[in-house]
């Protein structure tokens, strides 16, 4: 999956990269132990390595305009990859990688700055990029293998933990000639690793040893489609496409970055960016609110038919998001309290009452998508967890094991079985009531705080706190702006948060720093419950060295059950679709990515946006 989702939440440029673990070369150009290819793929055959062009992507259509959006909080940082600072959004238009994914394929990669790829199936303990002498950075300089290694090193030496962490595997970036670089990695077992390192922005030498810790709203020099246009500090940052980009004729790019501009407005909440919406502030907008997809586009220019809404369905498994509980804190530390957390959420209610039944329960870390655990384990799944299960405590083995079913009301606000089980459960841990008020096991108050950064989940929460309320615990919902927020992220200075983990149709590495061991105790990294699990660990490092799609499939599946199990959170809701509005000056082609909105495919209608830009006045 693309680059943009390793950092989605850390800021609007965070996302989790998610890769996969089994690569597949193609189009073979040396008949030797070490090979020659022009593109990477998943267990399967490239698609389109002979197609002039993506099946999403309109080879010809217009460029100009202006794409815009909303973003939330505010920046300092134009560099998303330091340990300081909140990077502004959209640097992912500024740079380039050395691979370009397809939208429509599981890890299908393409060239982009490296025009080929050397390595050997049987030793992948190394593996060589050829750099595209075509590629300039936005000076005009060429991109050399020494970009690229100082580059990796910033990375290694310099960049977030949780990127040092993803990228621990490599041993070493070694500048064979000016076009030639070469990764070596301390294992020839993480087949991932090798297109792991061919997914990050590659940025000029002297711009990274110069200005790569340096705070600043100046980007890095980089070679891609877009470069920086204009910023209003905290307010507005705007690109410009690059008329002469190097790379707008790679199989990759034809049909993409349409707009002349692309300009992100800050807004300090959901709510007031809503409303800039509707005045024509901005003109694209994706809605996460079922109230406000229902409700809130019934306005002047929607009915005058200049407001769009559309439900994309893609393949990718539904982001698991979710009530997360930090175990360091004591007070979650017994999986029976987490049950009972887990047992304290009315899913029905809020869907009936809040969502107007639009969204489905979350039962699975990898929703609606074949990586989901179903049912028990078949014989498969089980020889994978047999010698796991003594490991796991015994409601987690029995868990592991069972058929998954959360509890479930009448959506009429009658929760009572549901909270007299939870209730059992916290007895059963050592809680105990005295004069009216619930206390832990070590005598403390059963006291906690849910932190947030953004005001419409408040809304969201207050069922769930009323239950837990009837149950004894003292709770209380701490909304804290956007810098505060991660910033106690990753420091772990939190009780329990609301939190989405995004997943592709290709997990691998990732796993490791969203609930490995190792990534519980190094601020930064994503594995926000503190989770430590030794058969956890296990399975995801099986993940990591799966040898083709089947066992990528059997292994994401135990992993599933394993953290299910766990009770390491409460899963909340999602849907199988992306909801976007826009006022209707924005085409796309009939077939869309399986995997993406694919919004750099998109382009404006000239005709229908005079139309708008004379309403708007």
């Amino acid at each position: 999956m693309q680059i943009k989702l390793f950092f989605k939440k850390q800021n609007a440029f965070f996302a989790s990269i998610l890769l996969s673990a089994l690569l597949l070369s193609l189009t073979p150009s040396v008949h030797a132990a070490s090979i020659t290819v022009t593109a990477l793929g998943h267990n399967s055959e490239a698609r389109y390595i002979n197609a002039p062009y993506l099946p999403y992507a309109n080879p010809n259509a217009p460029k100009g305009g202006m794409l815009s959006q909303a973003a939330m909080g505010t920046f300092n940082s134009a560099n998303p990859w330091m340990t300081t600072g909140v990077s502004m959004s959209g640097t992912d238009y500024l740079y380039d990688t050395l691979l370009a994914g397809s939208l429509s394929e599981s890890f299908v990669m393409y060239p982009q700055l490296a025009e080929k790829i050397t390595y050997d199936p049987d030793d992948t303990s190394w593996i060589i990029y050829h750099i595209n002498p075509k590629a300039k950075f936005w000076d005009g300089s060429a991109v050399t293998s020494e970009d690229v290694q100082a580059t990796y090193e910033a990375y290694l030496n310099k960049g977030l933990m949780q990127l040092r962490s993803y990228l621990a595997a490599i041993d070493k970036v070694e500048v064979i000639d000016k076009r030639r670089v070469k990764f070596h990695f301390k294992s020839s077992e993480n087949k991932e690793i090798l297109l792991t390192v061919g997914q990050f922005p590659i940025f000029k030498k002297a711009s990274v040893e110069k200005d790569f810790e340096k705070l600043s709203l100046t980007p890095l020099m980089g070679s891609g489609p877009y470069q920086l246009h204009h910023v209003e500090q905290g307010r507005s940052v705007t690109y410009k496409r690059d008329p002469n980009y190097w790379g707008q004729q790679l199989m990759v790019n034809k049909g993409r970055f349409n707009f002349d501009y692309i300009k992100y407005i800050y807004y300090g909440s959901d709510e007031i960016a809503l409303e800039g919406f509707k005045v024509g502030q901005y003109h694209f907008r994706q809605e996460s609110s079922a109230r406000k997809w229902t409700t809130a586009y019934d306005f002047a220019a929607a009915r005058a038919g200049l407001i769009k809404k559309e439900a994309i369905v893609t393949k990718n498994p539904v982001m698991m998001q979710a009530l997360v509980m930090n175990l360091r804190k004591n007070i979650f530390s017994d999986i029976r309290v987490r049950q009972a957390m887990t047992d304290a959420f009315d899913f029905e209610l809020m869907n009936k009452t809040l969502f107007y039944d639009q969204y489905e329960r979350l039962e699975s870390y990898f929703h609606g998508s074949e990586l989901a655990a179903t049912g028990t384990p078949d014989d498969e799944e089980y020889q994978v967890l047999k010698p796991l299960l003594p490991k796991l405590e015994p409601i987690q083995r029995q868990a592991a094991v069972a058929k998954w079913q959360l509890a479930k009301s009448d959506g009429k606000g009658y929760h009572r079985q549901a909270l007299l089980n939870a209730r059992q459960k916290l007895l059963e841990a050592g809680f105990y009531y005295q004069d009216m008020k619930l206390y832990q096991a070590n005598g403390k108050p059963a006291r906690f705080e849910i932190l947030i950064t953004d005001e419409k989940i408040s809304r969201v929460l207050l069922p769930y706190v009323r239950n837990l309320k009837k149950l004894g615990f003292e709770v209380s919902i701490r909304q804290v702006d956007t810098s505060q927020y991660l910033e106690r992220l990753r420091r772990f200075d939190y009780d329990m948060i609301v939190a989405g983990f995004p997943q592709s149709t290709s997990p691998g590495s990732e796993q490791s720093y969203m609930w490995g061991s190792a990534a519980a105790d190094e601020q930064g990294n994503q594995n926000y419950s503190g989770i430590k699990n030794e058969a956890i660990d296990t399975v995801i490092d099986k993940l990591i060295k799966a040898e083709n799609r089947e066992e990528i499939v059997l292994y994401t599946r135990v992993l599933d059950r394993l953290l299910r199990a766990g009770y390491y959170m409460v899963p909340m809701y999602g849907t199988t679709s992306t909801r976007v509005v826009y006022w209707d000056k924005y085409r796309h082609q009939k077939t869309l990515p399986d995997n993406a909105v694919g919004i750099d495919y998109w382009w404006v209608d000239k005709s229908a946006e005079s139309i708008i830009t004379k309403y708007l006045k």
